[in-house]
């Protein structure tokens, strides 16, 4: 039952990833779109797309927490005590981003909706390298079971690597993201401006990739021979295959496909690492049977876990759908043409 939870645990950081982490994987192109003229047509875009969902992804980042405190406690106090700083930021910018996000849209104060809207971007930007950088002290070894906090735990190469990583994974779902609903909402110039930034952003993800090859190999040894080899080896290849069908998806302008073969591309990223790691949480101090808790604890876990997935998935799948199929919102002719509010002056 401990490796079932385990893989689960693993399923659920795909998920959060592969729907744009935190904030759809718009917040990087709100912060880079420009001036209040030349930016309020992607900021009208990126307004309405993470509109219906831009708070549902969270459900996966609280199963995330559950998973680890329930089922595996001597993990989460070891993550929570050497690493409570980059996770208190990122819990920070978490809520500041949803207050930016939320408060921008109805004020009508050309100089609030900026102040609102940088708190918005920056949050977005700097949430996900936190949580990157977790991932990367976690990776690195740096962490185990009474591993008192510093900063060698999160700012160490691996993990500024892992969380440049997030940063450009989340910005690449998200420009594809807002590709797709460009051309979903009929703004077709936006389609260019996000399919451009979508190809630059998987650019700088292999620069970055190729960068952290040899800081990996000496900085998290572990993780780099179990990405090398195996399961861990057929999977990287795996998602490097989703990410050059994406591009290729994308050089041809043909965006039926493009979507998913880029989510593909993260989630097999993520499930690449969760092969490399195994079968160590920590590696190489807390394995999975290790850190695991009480087998009834587990057995409880296991069918809360089935019945939410019962009640919880079906209600996600028919939201996504509702959303990528323009169920929920649409943009008028007044949106596309980013027609300024009442106020916009003042």
């Amino acid at each position: 039952m401990a490796d079932l939870i385990a893989w689960v645990l693993v399923l659920a950081v795909a998920a959060y990833a592969c729907a744009g982490g935190t904030d759809y994987g718009a917040g990087f192109w709100d912060l880079l779109a420009g001036g209040a003229e030349r930016g309020k047509r992607p900021r009208w875009l990126i307004d309405h797309a993470m509109g219906p969902v831009w708070e549902v992804n969270n459900v996966w980042l609280i199963f995330v927490l559950v998973l680890m405190w329930t089922g595996f406690p001597a993990m989460f106090q070891a993550v929570f005590e050497a690493l409570w700083l980059p996770l208190a930021l990122a819990a920070i910018g978490m809520v500041l981003r949803g207050a930016g996000f939320g408060l921008r849209k109805p004020t009508r104060r050309l100089a609030q909706r900026r102040l609102y809207g940088a708190v918005f971007a920056v949050s977005s930007l700097l949430t996900p390298f936190f949580l990157g950088a977790v991932l990367g002290g976690i990776a690195s070894g740096r962490v185990e079971v009474g591993t008192t906090a510093s900063a060698d735990a999160w700012a160490n190469p691996t993990s500024v690597l892992t969380g440049l990583l997030t940063i450009g994974a989340v910005a690449f779902l998200g420009a594809v993201f807002l590709c797709c609903d460009a051309r979903r909402f009929g703004a077709d110039d936006l389609v260019g401006y996000f399919r451009l930034r979508a190809l630059l952003a998987l650019a700088a993800i292999v620069v970055v990739a190729l960068i952290g090859l040899p800081v990996t190999h000496g900085d998290a040894h572990y993780v780099w021979h179990g990405l090398t080899r195996g399961l861990g080896l057929l999977f990287v290849l795996l998602a490097l295959a989703s990410g050059a069908v994406t591009a290729v998806l994308l050089l041809r302008r043909s965006y039926r496909w493009c979507r998913y073969t880029a989510v593909a591309g993260v989630g097999l990223t993520v499930f690449a690492w969760g092969f490399a790691q195994r079968p160590y949480l920590l590696p190489t101090s807390l394995t999975v049977a290790q850190a695991a808790g009480a087998s009834a604890t587990l057995g409880w876990l296991v069918i809360v876990t089935l019945v939410a997935i019962v009640l919880v998935g079906p209600a996600l799948v028919l939201l996504y759908w509702m959303d990528t199929h323009g169920e929920l919102e649409s943009l008028t002719d007044a949106d596309t043409g980013a027609a300024p509010a009442p106020g916009d002056n003042l």
